[in-house]
C-alpha cells in the first residue's frame, strides 16, 4: 500500500523556492563562460576604473585604497541593478508556471534574487583573491555592519523589483521606464565619488539615494578612518522596511489579477 507523505505549506513553498533557484542555476551558466564571465567583467570594470581614479589621487581615496574603494561601489551596484532587474523579469518569466497552485510569484522573485546574491558573493570572493595574489591590503573591520549594508540593499533591489515586476504585467511599458530610470543610479550612488569630494552644500541632492547610503557605509565598515559623515544606517533600514512594506502590500492586492492578464 503507497504511503501519502503530508507536507506543510511552508515545507512546499521552500522546496518551490529551491527548484526555482536550481532552475535559476542551470539558466544563468549554461553558457560556456557560465560564472567565471559574471566574476571577470566587474573585476576588469573595477581595474579599469581604479586606474583612472589612481592617476588622479595617487593610489588612495580618503584613507582607502583606489581598487578597494571601487571595489565596494562597483559590488553594492552591480547588487542592486542585477537584482532588481532579475526581480522585476522573473515574475514574466515564470508565468507558465503559475498553472501549477503551488507555484507562486513571490517564489519566483526570491528564487531570482537568491541567485543575484550567490553571484555576488562569487564576485566578492574573486576580488579577495585578486587581491591577495596582488598583494593589496585586504581589511573589513567591522564585518556586521559591512553584511548590513550588503543583505539590506540586497532586500532593497527585491522589494523594489517585485514592485516593477508586478506593475509590468499590467502595463508593458514600465519595463522601458524602469530600464532609463536606472541608469542614472550608475553615475549618483557614489561608485566612482565619495560625498567627501563633493562640497558638503551639495550632499541633499545625493542623500536621498538609499544605494550611496549603504556603499559608503560599507567603506566606512572596512576602513573606519574613512568616516560616515553625511550618511546613515537608520536612514537604510528605513528604506528597507519600508519598500518591503509596500513591495508585500501590493504584491497581496493585485498579484492574481496581475498573472491572469
Amino acid at each position: 500500500m503507497t504511503t501519502v507523505i503530508k507536507r506543510g505549506p511552508w515545507t512546499v513553498w521552500k522546496d518551490v523556492i529551491f527548484a526555482l533557484f536550481a532552475r535559476e542555476i542551470r539558466t544563468g551558466f549554461n553558457d560556456k563562460l557560465g560564472l567565471s564571465w559574471a566574476v571577470v567583467n566587474p573585476v576588469m570594470f573595477i581595474f579599469i576604473l581604479s586606474f583612472i581614479r589612481g592617476r588622479l589621487d595617487g593610489g588612495e581615496s580618503h584613507t582607502i585604497p583606489t581598487f578597494a574603494f571601487m571595489a565596494f561601489g562597483m559590488l553594492l551596484v552591480q547588487l542592486f541593478l542585477q537584482t532588481l532587474s532579475a526581480a522585476a523579469s522573473s515574475i514574466k518569466k515564470n508565468k507558465a508556471l503559475f498553472a501549477f497552485r503551488q507555484v507562486q510569484p513571490i517564489s519566483a522573485v526570491i528564487a531570482a534574487s537568491l541567485f543575484e546574491l550567490l553571484v555576488t558573493f562569487f564576485v566578492m570572493l574573486g576580488i579577495l583573491l585578486i587581491m591577495y595574489f596582488l598583494k593589496m591590503d585586504i581589511q573589513v573591520d567591522n564585518v556586521l555592519l559591512f553584511l548590513h549594508c550588503l543583505i539590506g540593499l540586497w532586500v532593497f533591489s527585491a522589494a523594489v523589483g517585485m514592485i516593477f515586476g508586478v506593475a509590468e504585467l499590467f502595463v508593458k511599458e514600465i519595463g522601458k521606464v524602469r530600464s532609463l530610470a536606472t541608469r542614472p543610479l550608475f553615475f549618483i550612488s557614489g561608485v566612482f565619488f565619495s560625498l567627501q569630494d563633493i562640497p558638503k552644500k551639495f550632499w541633499p541632492y545625493l542623500d536621498w539615494n538609499p544605494i550611496l547610503h549603504a556603499i559608503e557605509l560599507a567603506r566606512f565598515a572596512a576602513y573606519p578612518s574613512y568616516g560616515s559623515e553625511g550618511v546613515s544606517l537608520v536612514y537604510l533600514l528605513s528604506c528597507i522596511v519600508i519598500s518591503l512594506f509596500f513591495a508585500l502590500s501590493i504584491y497581496s492586492v493585485a498579484w492574481r489579477k496581475a498573472i491572469s492578464r
